[in-house]
């Protein structure tokens, strides 16, 4: 079979298609030509990232030290011990080899073994008491020990509370993220930039808070070990720690300014991303195995993700490589600078102006302060990368979520709905999806609604349940504007379906339970949840029962059938004793038998509060106290079966359609007088000769 590739950005521009939409995306703009960016420009760039950078670092000293401050405390403590190390090593070696120098001399020149040490702290210099060479090198020996016993005790301490500190705040951040996003508004979740941003939220600032944190407190590391051996580089000479400390600068602003296009080329291959998730998706998830398959799409869907992701790997490695390319460039400077110290260093030693412990000593500190100013601008350079992907977390949590607080529900909800010249339009949309409808529910009557697809039906059913706001007009509930109630406590008055249920990988007593959270383990109301949705009969077949794990993710479970899944989902509706209850397309997966028992048992069920379901089957909406017709966003027909039957409009002509197969000659010519009527006879009456049933 032959597979279908789009390898060319025309072919592959077919709008927001997750499986045709373009395979290129812009440049970043660093990328585009702008003349020519001097050094000044560059270090002004610098500058600015290092601001932003140390701005956005108090953010998230702020978010760690609220997960956890003893680790917090903990992580900084061992790691400025560590970066006391090196400094305190290169002493003591300095230390042992004089020593060694001294007691060879005086072993050779026949005097007393007496040696007098002297260890520089900072602000004073110790001086033990005078003693043997031996005793010297014992207590040397002795202090290098126990700085590399401290030093190796610090490291493990430092590695703990870092990585418990990074479970704790990669935890405490997704936890943010998930509390945030289930305030958000539904129309954030039906906007594809959402998607973007909510991807690079989960898939990136959840652990990149820790790898800022981590990078700061080696960044500290590198700033104590720096400070400790520019301490000692002075006492070399000024200018050789100056030269020490301006080598690796432009490395560093070589590698803060490819950082920024590394992270805007992530930025702009977010969508690329997705669909290559989605992709994979298709061919790996058992929601679309069985259509994939029949259909043979594996090979074109993987030749897809193949495409996209050459695209993505493609500005990436160009990213990679001028980014490193540049830095190593820049860092042969470094490398230089530190030669010609050594050089420096040793020929001060050849001409008897140094020590062989201070050519150990001085030498061990150039390269310490080489690497720790290289470490302290990668460091930096790290921490400012990181700092561009968590704006992207700030991001989403400076989204505003659905307006808290309202009017809090007193008593009962009886139930008396009341729209007021309701519009609505999509974000983004031409034509409202609702338009000027106005209608009322008397408390505790059963409203059917009707039309063709896309005609509003769900969307009435999303304003009800306060998933969306009106764009003018209001919805009254038992006299009071929804929108001045609180949302949460409005919610919880409404048991709904919706078409598109979710299918829990859970139990079967926890998806019914989740319909009411108060009641998930009472197992009485789950059951009787259950029976109300005719489900009793299913669970009894299943081989743990209630307790029978559904869906394959996680366990061994049982995989149900469409039907059987409604009915679970219908459960869940009635395990919320609410006043309004919201029914999208509640049997469009049930057999006959069933859909007819639940129509038939539904005024006993929903009895006492006011119950709203949509149906494209018009042999269940006609026991609706009221039934209204949606046609292109509006209110084009409301009124009982028998009031609409005997309008003989759109209501009329779409239930003969569906009951001319059903229904015997008289009885349709009599509800449905005029063409239509005759027509659907003369139908009704052959099929009727073929014996097909009437009811």
């Amino acid at each position: 079979m032959r597979q279908m590739v789009f390898a060319s950005r025309e072919a592959a521009s077919s709008g927001g298609s997750g499986l045709t939409g373009p395979v290129d995306f812009p440049e970043p703009e660093d990328e585009r030509p702008r003349g020519r960016r001097g050094p000044v420009a560059g270090a002004r760039a610098a500058a600015l990232a290092t601001a932003r950078t140390v701005s956005g670092l108090g953010r998230v000293l702020a978010l760690v030290w609220g997960t956890s401050r003893r680790l917090t405390v903990a992580l900084a403590l061992s790691t400025v011990f560590v970066g006391l190390v090196p400094a305190a090593v290169a002493m003591t070696a300095r230390l042992l080899v004089d020593t060694v120098v001294k007691g060879a001399a005086l072993h050779t020149g026949g005097r007393p073994d007496r040696i007098g040490l002297a260890l520089d702290l900072p602000g004073f210099t110790w001086h033990p008491p005078v003693t043997t060479t031996l005793a010297a090198l014992v207590l040397l020996a002795a202090v290098q020990c126990g700085v590399f016993a401290l030093g190796a005790l610090a490291t493990a301490v430092r590695s703990i509370a870092q990585q418990l500190l990074q479970e704790r705040t990669t935890q405490h951040v997704q936890t943010q993220v998930m509390e945030h996003a289930g305030g958000l508004p539904l129309s954030f979740f039906e906007d594809s930039a959402s998607y973007d941003l909510l991807r690079q939220a989960q898939q990136e600032a959840s652990t990149r808070p820790v790898m800022m944190i981590g990078g700061a407190f080696t960044l500290l590391q590198h700033t104590v070990t720096f400070a400790s051996m520019v301490g000692l580089l002075f006492g070399l000479g000024p200018l050789v720690a100056l030269v020490a400390l301006l080598a690796p600068v432009p490395a560093f602003v070589a590698d803060a300014r490819y950082g920024m296009r590394g992270f805007q080329v992530a930025l702009w291959s977010s969508p690329i991303r997705r669909r290559m998730e989605y992709l994979s998706r298709l061919v790996s998830t058992d929601t679309y195995a069985k259509e994939v398959k029949v259909l043979g799409l594996a090979p074109f869907l993987t030749a897809r993700f193949r495409l996209l992701g050459a695209a993505a790997y493609r500005k990436l490695r160009g990213v990679v490589t001028a980014r490193h390319l540049v830095g190593n460039a820049w860092s042969l400077l470094t490398t230089v600078a530190g030669s010609l110290t050594y050089l420096y260093v040793a020929v001060q030693a050849v001409r008897g102006r140094l020590s062989l412990g201070d050519l150990i000593l001085y030498t061990s500190a150039a390269t310490a302060v080489t690497a720790a100013v290289q470490g302290m601008f990668g460091g930096a350079s790290g921490m400012y990368e990181h700092h561009l992907y968590l704006r992207k977390l700030y991001e989403l949590l400076a989204v505003p979520t659905a307006s808290p607080g309202g009017l809090a529900l007193t008593g009962p909800v009886r139930g008396h709905v009341v729209l007021e010249h309701v519009t609505f339009r999509y974000p983004g949309a031409d034509r409202p999806a609702l338009d000027d409808v106005s209608l009322e529910i008397p408390a505790g009557a059963t409203l059917a609604v009707v039309g063709r697809n896309g005609a509003g039906k769900s969307t009435l059913i999303k304003l009800l349940c306060r998933l969306y706001e009106p764009e003018s007009g209001r919805i009254l509930l038992d006299g009071t504007d929804i929108r001045e109630l609180d949302p949460e406590a409005l919610r919880g008055q409404v048991a709904a379906m919706f078409q598109d249920f979710v299918t829990y990988q859970a139990t079967v007593a926890e998806n019914i339970g989740l319909g009411d959270l108060p009641g998930l383990e009472d197992r009485e109301r789950v059951e009787a949840a259950a029976d109300s949705a005719g489900a009793t009969g299913l669970v009894e077949r299943l081989p743990q029962g209630y307790a029978t794990a559904l869906g394959k993710w996680f366990d061994t479970g049982v995989e149900l059938s469409g039907g059987e899944w409604q009915k679970v989902a219908l459960a869940r509706a009635f395990m919320r004793e609410g006043g309004l209850l919201v029914l999208d397309e509640p049997t469009s997966a049930l057999d006959a038998e069933a859909e007819h028992e639940l129509f038939t048992r539904l005024r006993e069920l929903a009895a006492g509060r006011t119950t709203v379901y949509v149906s494209h089957r018009f042999s269940t909406v006609r026991r609706a106290d009221l039934i209204v017709l949606i046609e292109d966003g509006r209110l084009a027909e409301r009124g009982t079966h028998e009031e609409l039957m005997r309008l003989g409009g759109s209501y009329a002509r779409l239930f003969a359609l569906q009951a001319e197969a059903y229904r015997d000659a008289p009885a349709v010519a009599q509800v449905l007088p005029g063409p239509g009527g005759a027509k659907a006879a003369a139908i009704a009456a052959a099929l009727a000769a073929k014996g097909k049933p009437a009811p």
